[in-house]
């Protein structure tokens, strides 16, 4: 009779063996949308006038518009001191109203952010 009492155990291990075993199959990629690609390459918006009149092409990442963008680039670059300019860490931070703009030393591109995740970019030319 010991043996017909093991038979409940011994089918519950290995009923329980199995749990787990296989993983759930990977979730695929979201397929790519053309406003996702956009968002990530962004959008061009023309050009700004940055230091020393040096042109800057202006790009939008996220919901900012084209007008906002290079406003906040000629606030930016307007607020810029000389000695912000040539900081050997780079001009910035300086916040313009809810961005912050800056860049890294001799990086010619100048990066503002909102916290709310919006991006505007300004590259020399």
């Amino acid at each position: 009779m010991k043996s017909l009492a093991v038979l409940p155990a011994a089918f519950a291990v290995v009923l329980l063996s199995g749990c787990g075993a296989d993983p759930a199959p990977a979730a695929a990629p979201p397929p790519s949308s053309p406003v996702a690609d956009q968002v990530l390459a962004g959008s061009p918006c023309g050009e700004v006038a940055g230091y020393q009149g040096a042109k800057n092409k202006v790009v939008v990442r996220g919901k900012t518009d084209c007008a906002e963008a290079t406003q906040v680039l000629k606030d930016y670059f307007a607020k810029l001191t000389p000695a912000e300019a040539t900081s050997p860490q780079g001009p910035g931070p300086v916040v313009v109203g809810a961005w912050t703009c800056g860049s890294g030393p001799n990086d010619p591109v100048t990066s503002c952010s909102t916290e709310d995740e919006r991006q505007i970019e300004a590259t020399r030319s």
